[in-house]
């Protein structure tokens, strides 16, 4: 099944670069990482217009509030995590973290925001209520790279680069609990939780994606392409959108099975990271080249 452009590419002010992006399907936008502008990029998730930007520091890591619709980022060498407001487009509060920010991931069931160290071995911890640092996670190995939250037991699965493992850390004791490698994968990048067949979906630069259940057991792999840095997952139809090396692919997960590609296209060069609009279906690009920045949905086709 191909995947289609839904429109042509939106522009965005600024030349800059992006790192993660993330959709709130509910309020109707998309947030990016504008990474050499230090801004928080927001866009129309139905036209693809750029609203506009907050500048915010050198952010790579977003997340949303599911509550109020609020917006958390991780500001890179700020050592930092910021609330932002994306209707009054302000800041809102920010709390100061120990070292450089990458990832961040958001448990809304208690209020925790999750940052892992930029090339580092720590995760720190912030809550949202208060907005202050509540603890830091030493990690095992080096270079942690994406984070996902398991909605049922609050464990945090953090994957660590350079060991080709994923860290699995208790939300009581902020202590890594257990650890399981992942031979199927070389340079451990995009990590999505599936919560309804309990499989951790995780990518690298060789070209995989693989499924684990969250013993460490592999269920299974399947071929994309090399090089993968964001993946999004619908959670209602188990599809995955992951970008990279110049292509779009999704992945279906299955139940007790491999997962399966559904889907590719080429896309721009530079579009390595990627958000899923679960109400509409479209998935959303962001990519900057000599032409300027872009933003750009696509969607199964027929």
């Amino acid at each position: 099944m191909p995947l289609i452009a839904v429109s042509p590419p939106h522009p965005v002010p600024v030349f800059s670069g992006f790192d993660y992006v993330t959709v709130d399907a509910p309020r109707r936008r998309i947030y990016a990482a504008h990474t050499g502008s230090a801004a928080l990029m927001i866009a129309d998730a139905d036209t693809g217009a750029v609203i506009g930007q907050v500048r915010v520091g050198p952010m790579h890591g977003v997340a949303v509030d599911p509550a109020n619709g609020h917006v958390y980022t991780g500001n890179g060498t700020d050592r930092s995590v910021t609330e932002i407001d994306p209707v009054k487009m302000t800041i809102v509060r920010t709390a100061d973290v120990a070292g450089n920010v990458d990832a961040i991931a958001y448990d809304p069931s208690n209020g925790r925001i999750y940052a892992d160290e930029d090339d580092g071995t720590h995760v720190y911890v912030v809550d949202a209520k208060t907005m202050t640092s509540v603890g830091t996670v030493d990690l095992p190995g080096h270079k942690p790279e994406y984070l996902a939250i398991n909605p049922k037991t609050h464990e945090v699965y953090q994957n660590i680069t350079d060991l080709a493992e994923i860290a699995v850390i208790d939300p009581a004791t902020l202590k890594v609990k257990r650890t399981f490698e992942t031979p199927a994968i070389e340079g451990n990048h995009p990590l999505q939780y599936d919560a309804a067949y309990d499989h951790l979906l995780v990518g690298g630069q060789n070209g995989t994606i693989a499924a684990y259940d969250s013993t460490g057991k592999l269920v299974g792999t399947v071929a994309i392409q090399n090089r993968v840095d964001q993946c999004s997952l619908d959670q209602a139809t188990h599809q995955l959108a992951c970008a990279g090396s110049g292509m779009l692919t999704m992945v279906r997960d299955l139940p007790n099975a491999a997962p399966v590609v559904v889907g590719s296209t080429n896309v721009a060069e530079g579009a390595h990271t990627v958000g899923y609009d679960t109400k509409s279906g479209n998935v959303w690009i962001v990519w900057a080249q000599p032409s300027g920045d872009f933003v750009q949905a696509y969607r199964p086709g027929p």
